[in-house]
Parts: C-alpha cells; sequence; structure tokens
C-alpha cells in the first residue's frame, strides 16, 4: 500500500483497537474517537493512537455496533468529504439501506472482518488478531473502484484474507456460521444455571467447548441479533424443525443414528486450515503431568516425531495433578505418533 495519510477509528472496542494497532505497526497515523473517554485512553496506553481530532483523514475505520453503525457512517461522510469511509460490523444489509439516500456513498464501503473473542473492549484488542482470517467486504452501488481498493489493501495489510460478497448474502451466510452457533452456545449455557452442583461437577471438555462463547459480551450480542434477526430467525426456524424431529425419534435408534450422521457430515463440511480441504483427524491422548516445563518436553518429543499438530486442547483431571492433552493429527499420522510418544515414556493413545 502507499502511504496513508492519517486514519481515524471511530469505536475503540476489540476490533476496533485491533484495526489501529495493526495499523500503527505499518507506520499509520492513527487518530481514535470513542463516546467513552475511558476506552480512548485504554486505547491510547495500549499505543493504538492519538486522542487529538483529524482535520483531513484518508480513511475513517467505523467500529461501533450494528444498531449505531449507520448513523456513525452518515456522519463521517458528512464531516470528512474526501475520506474513504468503511464499517466492521457484524451486519450489513441494515447499514447498506439505511445509507440508501445518503451523500458521499461512493465513498463508502462495507466491511466485516471474521475474527473476534469472547472477551470485549480495548485491553482485549491485538494487531495479530486479523491475520489469517477472512474479511468481507460488501461494496455499495455505485461505490468507487478506488474506494473499494483501497478497503481491500487495510485488509491484506493487517493479514486478512479479502472476500468481496453482496451485503444481504454476508448477513445470511453470518447467520448460519456465526449469530446462531452463539445463540446456540448461549441456550446450552443457560441450562446450567440452576443445576445442582454434583451434576456440574461432571462437566468436561465437551461441554466447555460447546458454552464457551457463551461468554461473550450480552450488549454486543443483544445488537447483533436484532440487527439480523430475519436471517437468524430463519435460521432457527430449521433448528427447531431439526429438535422437533430429534425429540420425536429419541427412542428410534436409527432415526437417531440419521441425525447423528448428518452431524458429523456437517462438520465434514468445514473448511480445514487455510481454507483448504477438510482433512480426517484423529486424537491422540497423553496423559501429562500438571508441572512446570511438562508440556514443552511434550511438544519437543512430539516435534521429534515429525508429526504435525493440527488442534490442540488440555482438560484437567479431576481431583488428580494430572492434564490430559488431545492431540489433533492427520489419521495416517497418529499410530506413528502414539508410537513415538510412547519411547519417549508418554502413556499416549488413541
Amino acid at each position: 500500500m502507499t502511504s496513508l495519510p492519517p486514519t481515524l477509528v471511530v469505536g475503540c472496542g476489540l476490533i476496533g483497537t485491533s484495526v489501529a494497532l495493526a495499523l500503527r505497526e505499518h507506520g499509520i497515523d492513527v487518530h481514535l474517537t470513542d463516546r467513552d473517554p475511558e476506552h480512548v485512553a485504554a486505547a491510547v496506553e495500549r499505543g493504538a493512537g492519538s486522542p487529538e481530532p483529524v482535520r483531513d483523514p484518508a480513511l475513517v475505520v467505523v467500529a461501533v455496533p450494528p444498531g449505531a453503525t449507520a448513523a456513525a457512517v452518515r456522519e463521517a461522510l458528512e464531516t470528512f468529504p474526501e475520506a474513504v469511509v468503511t464499517d466492521v460490523a457484524s451486519v450489513k444489509g441494515s447499514v447498506v439501506r439505511a445509507l440508501d439516500r445518503t451523500g458521499g456513498i461512493d465513498r463508502y464501503v462495507g466491511s466485516h472482518p471474521m475474527a473476534g473473542s469472547e472477551r470485549s473492549g480495548p485491553l482485549a484488542a491485538s494487531a495479530r488478531l486479523f491475520e489469517g482470517r477472512p474479511w468481507v467486504i460488501t461494496p455499495v452501488d455505485g461505490a468507487s473502484d478506488a474506494a473499494v481498493r483501497l478497503v481491500e489493501e487495510v485488509a491484506v495489510m493487517l493479514g486478512a484474507v479479502p472476500i468481496v460478497m453482496e451485503a444481504d448474502a454476508h448477513d445470511r451466510a453470518v447467520a448460519l456460521v456465526s449469530h446462531v452457533p452463539q445463540v446456540l452456545s448461549t441456550l446450552a449455557a443457560a441450562r446450567l444455571v440452576d443445576a445442582p452442583p454434583a451434576h456440574l461437577a461432571l462437566a468436561g471438555q465437551g461441554l466447555r467447548d460447546v458454552t464457551r462463547i457463551a461468554g461473550s459480551d450480552p450488549a454486543l450480542w443483544r445488537d447483533i441479533i436484532s440487527t439480523n434477526a430475519a436471517e437468524i430467525g430463519q435460521v432457527l426456524g430449521a433448528v427447531r424443525d431439526d429438535l422437533d424431529a430429534m425429540i420425536a425419534a429419541l427412542h428410534d435408534r436409527d432415526a437417531v443414528g440419521t441425525v447423528l450422521e448428518a452431524g458429523r457430515a456437517g462438520t465434514r463440511s468445514i473448511p480445514g486450515k487455510h481454507g483448504g480441504d477438510p482433512v480426517e483427524l484423529v486424537v491422540v491422548n497423553v496423559q501429562i503431568p500438571d508441572t512446570p516445563g511438562a508440556l514443552s518436553r511434550l511438544f519437543a518429543h512430539v516435534g521429534e516425531s515429525g508429526v504435525n499438530i493440527e488442534d490442540l486442547r488440555i482438560d484437567h483431571e479431576l481431583g488428580r495433578p494430572v492434564g490430559l492433552v488431545e492431540i489433533s493429527v492427520a489419521a495416517d499420522r497418529a499410530d506413528t505418533l502414539v508410537e513415538r510418544l510412547a519411547d519417549q515414556g508418554w502413556s499416549a493413545y488413541r
């Protein structure tokens, strides 16, 4: 990218501050604003930019909740008549429709980095947040080629992979792959509120996997869900039908098996790492003492085996200072890893 004049980031939450931190690493002059002065102060303390006003930014990045995005974009287009304006809201169609007759629309390019965390706020931000992640770009009709190109270049600069989509198609996609999973995780976690402690004592990694994202910021998700309600409702309606079918089939082993196979097939539809074809993985379980240095020794021995780690998670055994490391590897390499780790004295099994 050519040298970019000052950039204004509107909104110093997780995404806005992460954008600012990443731009600063590339030497961009970043200015920050947020309705909460404490968010600005925290972002400035992180080195994300300056709180001083900026007169002529070349780019304005609007990073406010979806329900406030259209108004913030409109204000930026009016206040900075030479600037390209993008936003990073997770819902695009409602923003485009609200801006339909806004002046300067040729300088607006919607976008959405598919990155985030169950943590929120400027203290959770990271300049690395977007690396290797899709960054959806949703140009409106009439957007200038130069404006679209600038937003694409920013996404690439931040390590993301630009993907151009129409706004409503984007909203249907994120309802399926992001918003409904958040709702389902939340519903599963809500079942635990009044659970007896003796029941919760049985919780394992599976429950933690399902409920992890339920710990996300409720205020943010309330806004996202209400803004994309129509598309989320479509997917949830289909899930409701699936639940009704599952309840009706609970005593029919064949019918239950059909549902389980459908779910398994769905997991195989998710792209593999780097966006490639899914790879059949096998989990190799390794018992490990909960002591300093044990994990580094295990990693060293895995490295010596020549087997690549595709995924990893750690569970802790109840009442014992022992953990279980679950190492996901390509199916055709699992036996090799088990043998090599056993040679090094580890208790490893498939």
